[in-house]
């Protein structure tokens, strides 16, 4: 793309000298991947600016800078008021806006953001329609699988994305969409079809100070869907039975639809029962009713498929394929994953690191468990504090024994974090040991176990590392797990 076609984008910013003839080759934000003939912008971050790599960009060959301020560099450069925001506007157009002919389905929400997307993914498939995910676990276009650093990432790591599902023939792209991005922009330039609420429930209150605040970062979704109305509607799926779904709804202006247990709701759960294997409930909707037969557990889940029935039937996928797609999805890696090797008791992995999303599934497993419940639980380092306490106390009033260990701590030390999480707890409470190294928690959780208990070990789900000091080393709670159960069976 020439820069002149490039800075069209860009409307009343001048050049300091004329280079518009010129191809760019890439867009860059990190100095170390410029090459000759790309724009670099200067990006303020939480721990780095930009702005003080510019000479760096430029000696690798950035044939134009991008900053806010003035930048000491011998080429020519730019000043715009946001660069992040001339990084979304500049990377649209950079990869051809290919979301203006991508259908697009965002998901926002504390928790099942994740589920929701591979249970629209399963039910896209029965409709024969080639997808792409964007999410927490990966990122997935068509049969590949492409790892992330951030649930939703970077503007410029975005409109790649959609490009390259573009230009593989995906039919239907489902994103979650994270608070953190949505208050940063990085979702700028993304054509939503469909936006999803899940829920608000306590998380990252050390990025969004409050809940108030948090609850602003998401309802950016909706506003976004635009004003407009055109030959092809655009849906806001709403959780009615969340206290901020009436916030939501005044958001947008856009066509509601809403789904949950109340009798408010268009898209219900009816006569649902939860067993250890599953979920069997009635389906009703606007355009008819049908019974739900799921292998996924939990009422939480009922929610999940609830949700994401709704946004298909936004996207006009017929209830027989709704029911299709519903059905025939087993599980999301880890989202209450079983280790199974033959033992006579229960592991499960999730990925809950919230108050709520652990109460969900302890409450749950509650319902079908036997004997007792034994809980694995830590808290993310540089993160919000305040749900440490709340975190513990669901974990010793939920479960009969709760291990508490390191999560990933990043910069912070272990056992300072697990003394936040303990330090409220009543002094009576007996039930609960702390064991910092957590491959030997996981170890001793399923050295207690007993037939018919279930240790449930949460917090990580699908992660396949652990975070300390900025490095990220080889760690999953499955294969720990797995090498303990063998252990003990084998004794």
């Amino acid at each position: 793309m020439r820069l002149e076609e490039l800075l069209a984008w860009l409307p009343f910013t001048k050049c300091s000298v004329d280079i518009k003839e010129k191809e760019v080759r890439a867009l860059a934000i990190d100095h170390r991947l410029v090459r000759p003939g790309d724009v670099f912008l200067c990006i303020k971050g939480h721990t780095v600016d930009g702005h003080d790599f510019a000479g760096k960009a430029a000696e690798n060959g950035a044939m134009l800078i991008i900053a806010e301020k003035t930048v000491d560099v011998p080429v020519p450069q730019i000043l715009v008021s946001d660069t992040k925001r001339a990084l979304a506007v500049l990377a649209t157009g950079f990869y051809g806006n290919p979301t203006a002919t991508i259908p697009l389905i965002g998901i926002t929400g504390t928790n099942g953001k994740t589920t929701i997307s591979y249970l629209l993914d399963s039910i896209f498939k029965e409709n024969d329609k080639q997808t792409g995910i964007i999410g927490t676990i990966q990122m997935k276009i068509g049969q590949k699988t492409y790892a992330l650093e951030n649930t939703t990432p970077n503007a410029l790591v975005l409109q790649h994305a959609f490009s390259m599902m573009h230009k593989a023939g995906i039919e239907q792209a489902m994103m979650e969409v994270s608070s953190h991005a949505l208050a940063e922009g990085r979702t700028y330039g993304c054509q939503f079809d469909i936006a999803v609420f899940t829920n608000l429930t306590q998380d990252h209150l050390d990025y969004h100070t409050d809940m108030d605040a948090y609850l602003e970062a998401k309802a950016l979704l909706f506003s976004q869907l635009g004003n407009a109305y055109g030959e092809k509607p655009k849906f806001a799926i709403i959780n009615m039975d969340d206290p901020a779904a009436k916030t939501l709804i005044q958001q947008t202006g856009q066509h509601i639809m809403t789904y949950g247990c109340s009798e408010a709701a268009q898209v219900r759960a009816l006569n649902w029962k939860l067993t250890a294997g599953g979920a069997v409930f009635t389906l009703a909707t606007p355009v008819g009713t049908t019974t739900i037969s799921s292998n996924l557990v939990g009422k939480f889940n009922i929610y999940n498929m609830l949700a994401a029935a709704a946004a298909a039937l936004a996207s006009g996928v017929s209830l027989t394929i709704i029911k299709r797609g519903l059905e025939s999805i087993h599980g999301v890696d880890g989202r209450m994953e079983q280790v199974a090797i033959g033992q006579p008791f229960s592991v499960l992995v999730d990925y809950a690191h919230t108050p709520d999303s652990l109460r969900h599934v302890l409450t749950t497993i509650q319902e079908f468990a036997k004997q007792r419940i034994l809980v694995v639980v830590g808290c993310g380092g540089d993160r919000d504090r305040t749900k440490r306490s709340v975190m513990a106390k669901v974990a010793v009033d939920y479960a009969d024994t709760a291990i508490f260990t390191s999560d990933n701590p990043r910069n912070e030390n272990p056992m300072a974090i697990i003394q936040d999480m303990t330090v409220e707890l009543d002094q009576a409470v007996d039930h609960y040991q702390v064991i910092v190294d957590r491959k030997a928690a996981i170890h001793k959780a399923i050295q207690l176990a007993a037939s018919e208990d279930i240790v449930l070990i949460a917090g990580k789900g699908h992660e396949d590392y652990q975070e300390i000091k900025g490095e990220k080393y080889p760690f999953d709670d499955r294969v720990i797990a797995r090498e303990a159960i063998e252990i003990k069976e084998n004794c």
